[in-house]
């Protein structure tokens, strides 16, 4: 098949890294107000229980990224080709709390690369395992799965849009929220992201092909986790989830959790228009 090397990119499975960070009380309070929650930010108080996307960014230097604005390709990823990079899902077991005043240490390693061809081009999927863990132990162990793609072509992403939205099932528990550029850009911020589809609207529209700014995979995760916590009276012990179409900036969306058989929840994100944006299960 035509594409990225594979050969040449599978040699970076195996590789390992790690970084620490603290959660500190301006850290989850800037990741309340951002999610429009109160909370007290007192040291040994939990923390929001996705505030770990928010700890240990990676960090590079400005003329060290590339034209999308994320760190140019190696380094600890492997340098895949492909010019689009979205966060297509993953799964977290939550084993610990993340508390206000915890120095949390990631560890991560390269799980697999793999290519395929899709209806839009050439696809390469990178997955990483990342454990995170305080001084009381183990914390957090995550599977993250990244997709990267062709450039998009003239008409593709308009298509996208413009196809026919799947009604939603009943939901038992249900919140409205509107997507914005402020929202987008304070979670960029706290996640020191610089991928430029989430707050550079020229870009989005000329090089990208979207309508409008793209609202990050993991702030729809974050909002479904807490929506979750809210229908099981406690954060869920494992959670999945997967990215199936983007959601836009600029109009009102859902998060919404129906309840299944052995307690399970099914979750969703609903655009203005009916479109589902991202699907999960929690269990409690």
């Amino acid at each position: 098949m035509s594409g990225p090397d594979l050969d040449h990119l599978r040699k970076w499975v195996g590789r390992t890294e790690s970084a620490s960070d603290v959660v500190t009380p301006r850290l989850v309070a800037s990741l309340l107000a951002t999610l429009d929650r109160d909370g007290a930010v007192a040291d040994g108080v939990p923390a929001p229980p996705a505030i770990h996307w928010c700890l240990a960014p990676a960090i590079a230097r400005r003329s060290a990224l590339g034209p999308d604005g994320h760190p140019a390709r190696g380094g600890f990823l492997p340098p895949v080709p492909l010019p689009r990079r979205m966060w297509a899902g993953g799964a977290l077991e939550f084993l610990d709390t993340l508390r206000v005043g915890d120095r949390v240490t990631r560890r991560s390693r390269i799980e697999d690369v793999v290519a395929k061809d899709g209806r839009s081009g050439a696809l390469c999927f990178v997955t990483v395992a990342h454990d995170y863990a305080t001084e009381r132990g183990l914390a957090i162990q995550e599977r993250q799965d990244i997709v990267y793609r062709d450039a998009a072509r003239s008409s593709e992403a308009a298509a996208s849009v413009a196809a026919t939205a799947v009604p939603p099932r009943p939901a038992t528990w249900t919140r409205a929220l509107r997507a914005d550029a402020v929202m987008l850009f304070r979670y960029s911020a706290l996640t020191f992201n610089g991928h430029r589809i989430h707050y550079d609207r020229g870009y989005c529209l000329e090089e990208e092909g979207y309508p409008g700014l793209v609202v990050h995979g993991p702030l729809q995760a974050t909002l479904l986790i807490d929506l979750a916590a809210t229908a099981l009276g406690a954060v869920p012990r494992r959670f999945e989830f997967r990215s199936v179409r983007p959601l836009f900036d600029g109009a009102g969306f859902t998060v919404n959790a129906a309840e299944e058989p052995d307690r399970r929840l099914a979750l969703w994100v609903s655009d203005d228009r009916g479109y589902t944006t991202m699907t999960a299960t929690a269990w409690p």
